[in-house]
């Protein structure tokens, strides 16, 4: 349990101190709010802003294989290792006939999501990031963000927009 905790807070201080030194070094793009890091997330139709984002570090020692309970799935492999523990909940409180959820990061990641009607793993959607987009029913889904090498750590920010 204490290698859980520790891990999270190894992932909590290296995404601050990756935050302050990109923060320093480079001027805002864009007016939207800062994303919060490690969030939770309840979403409706029309939420806003879209795209929402969240922050946060990929990583850890358990494969995706082990989180999803299965080796490929039809968006993708399972690839990676995770924290034992999802990164972010998201609650859908609609339907969505349309969903994308997708991870921007520096380096390549994956991706495994389980929720409402299984489990969907992905990697390299949009060049080295992963995704996820389609239909998507009510409900909670747990995410989790990896990394290729065990116990690597890599700052990402997941996207979530409505919008085609």
């Amino acid at each position: 349990m204490l290698g859980i905790f520790f891990n999270k807070t190894l992932k909590i201080s290296l995404l601050f101190t990756t935050l302050i030194v990109a923060s320093t070094i480079s001027t805002a793009v864009n007016a939207q709010e800062t994303p919060q890091i490690f969030g939770d997330m309840k979403i409706g139709h029309k939420f806003n802003p879209d795209p929402f984002t969240v922050r946060g570090m990929s990583g850890g020692s358990v494969s995706g294989k082990r989180i999803a309970g299965r080796r490929d799935t039809l968006t993708g492999p399972c690839q990676g290792f995770f924290d034992r523990k999802p990164d972010h909940t998201l609650e859908l409180t609609d339907k969505f006939e349309y969903l994308k959820l997708q991870i921007q990061s520096p380096e390549d990641t994956t991706l495994v999501i389980k929720g409402p009607g299984g489990s969907w793993c992905n990697d390299d959607f949009e060049g080295k990031n992963p995704g996820i987009v389609g239909e998507w029913l009510p409900g909670t889904y747990q995410i989790w963000i990896g990394s290729y090498n065990k116990n690597k750590y890599l700052p990402y920010t997941l996207q979530i927009t409505e919008v085609k």
